[in-house]
């Protein structure tokens, strides 16, 4: 039997009372930084009901709405506090921080810059500039707000870190990784800036340092999912790719953690017998990487199932040339039942591939359905002129677009071949190079009849030879088996390697590799004069 209560029935307990207001503020605060959320608003409204107008109590209940993700209910108390004192640069600071939240990034900007007009040397106001600048890609001005922080609070490790980051998007890496230096020396334990000296190490080619910088980073934050990301990448590009398969699987904690598909059936990564099931192999990035690991539906069906291929819904007549599956589906559309599943770049690591075997090669692996060759049917020619394919520019979405993409403008001096005639492979022109297809009359663009990737494919074999960006096009053009010339920057993507002009990948590719960053003057240059010399010798 449980003890009687010894309190009198009908009676709630009595809850205690603050002393004063001051009392109640000091408590909220303290409950608000040890993370008792709960407990802090009720005493934040408790101080409200007794004075509205409260500034304190109103501006750190706003501050208390924005970390609970209520940025609604966060912008009506600060509204109400700059109400009582609309001079308080705090007070502006915090709406811009509930704006940021909010993603009203140019009212943000305003708020911060109203609150420095009241008071020039808050770090923080200056901080949170500089991350809504970055935001906006406004980075030189990013930048100069972290320098103004910085100049008020020199040891801020927070603004050395995102400094650097902004000077990474500039191209600017010696000083990027001297911001991450000096993070580091006042916070030795800073994960985050440990990844972003990995991230800078690999742009300058110091790979082992920056292999040493996310191992160091794993080891300070076990689930960083970013950092063996990262590294998994690094190996690959260096040839590693035992290790760089097996940790490439934290792409779905890290760049792909949205786009994981959550199937009932399990993941097949190698270890069972597929022999009489049928698996679903489905694309997970963008229409290259389905183009290039497609090849494995093959090598997956010799294993005795039976593949279903889910696909981007441009690229399912082409796929449907693929050797392998037994049917090829639109992402979207109902699937049939299946047993096992497997993302199409989980492959490599599920077949064991390595640099030196197991990466299935037999070019080519897809070819053009007859009923796309036909619209090309009279663009094969009418002289002895060398058809080039021009792709110079990939997705604008991409994350590294800025390094792999060229102004059209930049391609003059290959456009100059008198002996070669150019079709342009680009379904979309920016609207920066609209100017130059006007100025280019030798450059054929056909972005109307290119519906899908099998008639991109179509045009293609009617080419010589095509000249890309790492994009798409250079994928499919060396899957199709056509000559290709890719032009890398120079941190290149992973699947490219190191200081090879070949590829493992596409037997039929000649690599063209920056040799330095931002410098696509000789790349261009290497490249003219190669085709330069190609038309002589067909002309001779």
């Amino acid at each position: 039997m449980s003890k009687p209560s010894s309190k009198k029935r009908g009676k709630k307990p009595a809850t205690k009372q603050p002393s004063s207001i001051d009392t109640a503020l000091q408590q909220a605060q303290a409950l608000h930084q040890a993370g008792n959320a709960q407990q802090a608003a009720a005493l934040y409204q408790q101080i409200l009901q007794a004075r509205p107008d409260h500034f304190d109590a109103l501006n750190m209940f706003a501050r208390l709405m924005i970390e609970c993700g209520r940025g609604a209910d966060a912008l009506q108390l600060i509204e109400q506090a700059l109400r009582v004192n609309p001079a308080s640069a705090m007070a502006w600071t915090n709406r811009g921080h509930i704006l940021n939240s909010m993603r009203h990034l140019e009212e943000a900007l305003a708020n911060y810059d109203h609150a420095l007009i009241l008071n020039p040397d808050m770090v923080e106001t200056h901080f949170n500039r500089g991350v809504v600048l970055r935001e906006m890609n406004r980075i030189e001005e990013a930048v100069a707000s972290y320098d103004r922080a910085l100049k008020l609070r020199r040891n801020n490790p927070d603004a050395w870190n995102n400094r650097g980051e902004a000077l990474m998007v500039l191209g600017r890496h010696e000083e990027a990784l001297a911001s991450y230096d000096k993070a580091l020396k006042r916070n030795p334990g800073f994960p985050e800036a440990l990844y972003n000296r990995g991230n800078v190490l690999r742009a300058l080619g110091r790979y082992k340092e920056a292999l040493t910088c996310w191992e160091r980073a794993q080891r300070l934050k076990p689930d960083y999912a970013n950092a063996y990301y990262n590294e998994a990448l690094c190996h690959l590009l260096l040839g590693d790719y035992e290790q760089g398969w097996e940790k490439y699987e934290w792409r779905w904690q890290a760049l792909l953690k949205e786009h994981r598909r959550d199937f009932s059936q399990p993941l097949w990564l190698g270890q069972e017998d597929i022999s009489g099931k049928t698996i679903l192999l489905h694309a997970e990035q963008g229409f290259g990487d389905t183009i290039q690991f497609c090849r494995y539906a093959q090598h997956v069906a010799a294993l005795g199932a039976t593949v279903l291929l889910e696909t981007q819904p441009s690229l399912v007549t082409l796929m449907r040339t693929l050797e392998g599956p037994s049917n090829v589906l639109a992402k979207g559309a109902p699937l049939p039942e299946f047993d096992f599943h497997t993302p199409l770049l989980s492959l490599p690591l599920a077949c064991k591939s390595t640099l030196g075997t197991s990466i299935p090669a037999h070019i080519p692996y897809l070819t053009v359905p007859p009923g796309s060759m036909e619209k090309w049917s009279n663009e094969s020619g009418d002289d002895n002129r060398l058809r080039v394919g021009l792709a110079w520019s990939g997705s604008a979405t991409h994350l590294n677009d800025r390094n792999r993409s060229i102004p059209l403008a930049q391609l003059s001096p290959l456009l100059k071949n008198q002996q070669a005639t150019f079709i342009s492979l680009q379904k979309d022109i920016r609207d920066y190079d609209q100017p130059q297809l006007a100025e280019f009359p030798q450059l054929s663009h056909y972005s109307e009849r290119l519906q899908d990737f099998a008639d991109t494919a179509a045009l293609i074999v009617t080419l010589d030879l095509v000249i890309t960006v790492d994009t798409s096009v250079a994928h499919l053009a060396g899957a199709l088996g056509k000559n290709v010339w890719i032009m890398l920057p120079h941190d290149p993507d992973w699947r490219w390697l190191l200081d090879t002009t070949d590829s493992p990948w596409y037997p039929t590719a000649k690599l063209y590799r920056q040799p330095a960053a931002a410098n696509w003057d000789r790349v261009i240059q290497n490249i003219t004069e190669d085709l330069n010399r190609l038309t002589q010798a067909d002309k001779r």
